[in-house]
């Protein structure tokens, strides 16, 4: 690697607090999730997605997110986002002093179905209202694509498709479009083949990739990733989460886990890994269980030798 890519920056946008949360099972307080998003912003993270404004009749664990960002500290270039699926979920989260807030659609018809209840175009459709009252309050917006390696319902999901998806999240004002492998089945060569579709219509600088880890891929498609342009990744402190809408799907891949690698590829993330390391164990501990972290698992193990 040359001397100007060892100091090259990569984002990590975390995406514990509010992806990770909310497929736990164990309901989380405000306090506890507080205290989470204070020990990540003092590891180093400056992105984090925090809080989710919609019903909590369908997502229960994402109940006091306005509460959630009242308390958050707010330190320069520290940045804070939510989802926001419709108009008023907009205007609790602009309410609540949030940066970005985020769309999330998919490239599968059968998963943007059970997901939103509305085939592809019409999520599209919807988001546009969305988008337009961001840009005009003068937040940014991100959107999320689900089912980019493969779906739990459809399989096989086309890598033209996905890029389709994310060119028309783009037009409707997007600044950035978070490439998710929903149910964790991606390889790199995959992953290669789907960014190859999507580099063809959009620059690398919009794109970041969000793997979950269900087959133990993540870490190498975030390298293949790394190596097709991308800077950009999404990832949840101690591997939390999963997916209702896809049965067996594990967790994000661990933040822990992908700055590890950052870091011994010579790229820069700003993050401390040791704190890191206590955040995950912190919430960890909150649930009742071990961090899905290897690299959390690794390093507790030489400290206890």
């Amino acid at each position: 690697m040359s001397a100007s890519a060892m100091a090259e920056r990569v984002k990590i946008v975390e995406v514990g607090p509010r992806d990770g949360l909310q497929n736990e099972k164990q309901p989380v307080d405000v306090a506890t999730k507080v205290a989470l998003i204070e020990r990540l912003v003092a590891a180093g993270v400056t992105h984090i997605e925090a809080a989710s404004f919609v019903s909590p009749k369908w997502v229960p664990q994402m109940a006091g997110s306005a509460e959630v960002m009242a308390a958050v500290p707010r330190l320069p270039g520290v940045h804070y986002s939510a989802l926001t699926p419709n108009l008023q979920g907009l205007e609790a989260a602009l309410a609540a002093g949030c940066e970005e807030v985020a769309v999330f659609g998919a490239a599968s018809e059968a998963f943007s179905q059970k997901n939103i209840n509305c085939s592809i175009a019409e999520s599209l459709e919807r988001f546009r209202s969305v988008a337009e009252a961001a840009l005009a309050a003068g937040v940014k917006l991100r959107g999320y694509v689900s089912c980019v390696l493969g779906c739990p319902y459809e399989g096989a999901v086309a890598p033209a498709q996905v890029a389709r998806v994310a060119v028309q999240l783009r037009e409707i004002g997007c600044h950035e479009i978070s490439l998710g492998d929903t149910i964790g089945r991606g390889t790199p060569d995959a992953t290669r083949r789907l960014l190859e579709a999507c580099l063809r219509e959009l620059p690398a600088g919009t794109l970041a990739g969000h793997f979950h880890d269900t087959y133990g891929m993540a870490v190498a498609n975030v390298a293949a990733s790394l190596d097709m342009g991308l800077r950009t990744f999404d990832s949840s402190v101690a591997g939390l989460g999963g997916c209702p809408y896809a049965a067996g799907a594990s967790g994000n891949v661990a933040t822990e886990d992908v700055v590890y690698l950052l870091q011994n590829m010579g790229y820069e993330t700003g993050i401390e890994l040791d704190a890191l390391v206590e955040a995950g164990l912190f919430i960890s501990q909150a649930l009742g269980r071990a961090p899905q972290s290897r690299v959390s698992q690794a390093l507790r193990a030489a400290c206890a030798v």
